[in-house]
């Protein structure tokens, strides 16, 4: 029997309309446990680095993770897999919501689908019924309204449906795909999505049991769980901002105060931050109009946590909201309305686009408009004021017309496209990828790493359990260390209370970048567990002090599939899986030269010491200084075949450091 995992993909050839369920090896449960971690083996065996994303070769993976569809709180993550057209490299977004809980009751672990549809289809997945639909009436429908239009025609109101919009079907790099309370946003997996045809993917699942190896010993972990989870709801976490306090994906639908997020994160095209934004009467105006267009606040599958929310404000058709978004677009038009956030989220929505990237594109076009860079012919029929003409430039952008063909691709590739300097306002990138709208004084170590190494590209996805900032008071610091049982060693806690605000014990020199190795492993291996697992990282990997941690997750899914594991067995697979994904996005093309911070993303910058911390980095995971793993490193993770390949394309040489 197998535990905690269906043991069966789904295979769907688009091209052929050919339909397999096909059994796993379950060896792969051993190797890399499952969700991000067997698929990104999955890429490595079957698309070569030559495939460009979008070609057909280019695999879309839809998977669940082993604890899906358990009695594992907040495991509720499906991640899509994907060569990203923005990044051209591996990319992995993901979604919270049902859906990977309903693909797994409906009998399998991953949807893998292969080549490119002649015509527009949806899959509809009934358990063993799998059907590929003519979905040509839903083109140019939104991603929520066909959502909508594909459970009414099935007649299955409880199916979970993972859509595209408009952006999806005209293959902008920004598409997201849409589901539920939640979306698969960065990197552009809308747009692999719409490249192959694939207008959406409705499943609804009854059948399957998933089984635990230990049931009785799981639950009590997850009663041990609940104990904390009450816990902490009712002892927050003092001295750090509100959305940290607690535990769940960033609380953004609960909390109303964004004094610290409108007046720390920059404005426009991520250029200015405004002091002194959150005045009385915003203090006032924003938490207002934000608890008018909640309904109700809401959870994805099996979570205590309410971390979305309806949405309806006024006349605005009714969609679901989560983090951000509420501030990214107002925040980027330079709106100062909390109406215009709420109206404009839906719009973006509907279309299916990444709301952290896409309001800085808009942004960005802006700005080269004002600079005269882009000119009145590409702003011909746009409205005069900031809000007409903000939304104007997103129809643009979702439709790929005329200046929105261009920008559609992101301000990296768009700005090479416009020339004429325009690659100098393109300048929050990371591996071609727009990054939070943040501009910092001082250089952080710790985020310096955490921004440019991890393949994730996203700090939102990578930032966890460590603090943001060191507390002013060295009471603040003994008193948070007290109760820190998710620390991973007991020494780190007189690294917190070392840590200053400022002086010889503050950034950028401390913590050294020996201790800024350690824990941004410790950070990442959380990431990558969580991954595997699909658990919300928000009650894991991102938040402070969590439910979940590196004690008690080798419990938990040893309970769950049967695997003997320990900390370190549990942390040789994920280091496993991040070194095979490491390594295949070598195989893609990326290097040292490409793990870099944005030139402005701190005022102060210091390259010498910049180099050190990555150079430290490499060393400490094993990588040569191109961050490339090497040789003895892959044949410690069991990874030999990787070795093999990267020496034949000449991408690791013997005796290379």
């Amino acid at each position: 029997m197998r535990y905690a995992e269906t043991g069966y993909n789904l295979e769907i050839d688009l091209a052929t309309g050919n339909i397999e369920r096909v059994e796993t090896d379950p060896k792969l449960m051993e190797l890399h446990l499952g969700g991000l971690g067997t698929s990104v083996k999955l890429h490595w065996d079957r698309v070569p680095p030559e495939t460009k994303p979008f070609d057909a070769e280019n695999l879309l993976v839809f998977s669940t993770g082993i604890l899906n569809a358990t009695p594992a709180f907040s495991a509720n993550r499906s991640v899509v897999t994907f060569i990203s057209p923005q990044s051209e490299l591996l990319a992995y977004p993901m979604m919270g919501g049902f859906w990977s809980a309903e693909l797994k009751y409906a009998g399998y672990d991953k949807v893998i689908f292969s080549n490119k549809s002649p015509k527009w289809v949806y899959i509809w997945i009934n358990n063993d019924k799998v059907e590929i639909r003519d979905a040509s009436h839903l083109v140019g429908k939104g991603a929520l309204e066909t959502q909508f239009l594909i459970r009414e025609e099935l007649n299955e109101p409880r199916a979970q449906v993972a859509a595209i919009g408009i952006a999806g079907e005209n293959k902008v790099f920004t598409a997201s795909i849409e589901q539920g309370r939640s979306s698969a946003s960065r990197l552009g997996g809308g747009a692999v999505m719409g490249d192959k045809k694939i207008k959406a993917v409705a499943v609804r699942g009854t059948k399957n049991d998933i089984h635990l190896a230990h049931g009785a010993e799981f639950m009590e972990h997850m009663m041990d769980m609940t104990k904390y989870i009450n816990f902490r709801r009712e002892n927050p976490i003092p001295g750090v901002m509100t959305i940290l306090s607690g535990i769940g994906s960033p609380q953004e639908m609960l909390h109303t105060d964004e004094k610290w997020h409108t007046e720390n994160f920059s404005w426009g095209n991520a250029r200015t931050r405004r002091r002194g934004f959150w005045d009385e009467r915003i203090s006032e105006e924003w938490p207002r109009v934000q608890l008018e267009g909640i309904k109700r606040l809401i959870s994805c599958f099996n979570c205590p946590q309410q971390c979305g929310a309806l949405i309806s404000y006024k006349d605005t058709p009714r969609y679901m909201a989560k983090c951000f978004g509420k501030l990214t677009y107002a925040m980027a038009s330079y709106v100062d309305k909390m109406e215009f956030a709420w109206t404009t989220l839906q719009r973006a929505t509907e279309y299916g686009v990444d709301s952290f990237s896409t309001p800085q594109i808009l942004a960005f076009g802006i700005e080269l408009y004002e600079a005269g860079i882009l000119t009145d012919k590409d702003f011909a029929g746009a409205p005069t004021d900031k809000e007409g003409r903000f939304v104007w430039l997103l129809d643009r952008v979702a439709r790929r017309e005329g200046i929105g063909d261009v920008l559609a691709n992101g301000t990296y590739w768009a700005a090479k496209e416009i020339g004429n300097g325009a690659e100098e306002y393109a300048h929050n990138n990371i591996k071609k990828h727009e990054q939070l709208p943040l501009k910092l004084g001082m250089l952080d170590p710790l985020y310096y790493l955490m921004y440019s190494t991890n393949e994730k590209i996203s700090i939102t996805q990578i930032e966890g359990n460590w603090p943001q900032g060191a507390f002013p008071t060295l009471e603040q610091r003994e008193e948070f260390v007290k109760d820190w049982p998710q620390l991973p060693n007991e020494y780190m806690k007189q690294w917190l209370l070392d840590w200053e605000p400022r002086g010889e014990k503050g950034i950028p020199h401390f913590p050294t970048p020996d201790m800024c190795c350690e824990i941004v492993d410790w950070m990442e291996m959380l990431h990558n567990i969580d991954d595997a697992c699909c658990v919300c990282a928000g009650m894991s990997s991102f938040c402070l002090k969590p439910p979940y941690h590196i004690h008690n997750y080798p419990k938990i899914i040893s309970a769950a599939t049967g695997l003997d594991l320990d900390e370190d067995s549990l942390k040789k697979i994920v280091n496993r899986s991040r070194n095979l994904h490491r390594a295949y996005n070598n195989r893609l093309g990326m290097r040292r030269k490409d793990e870099k911070p944005p030139e402005d993303h701190w005022k102060r910058r210091f390259p010498e010491l910049e180099e050190e911390l990555l150079s430290t980095y490499y060393r400490y995971k094993g990588w040569n200084q191109d961050g490339i793993p090497t040789k003895e490193r892959l044949h410690e993770l069991d990874l030999d075949y990787v070795t093999e390949d990267l020496e034949k394309r000449g991408i690791l040489k013997d005796g290379q450091d």
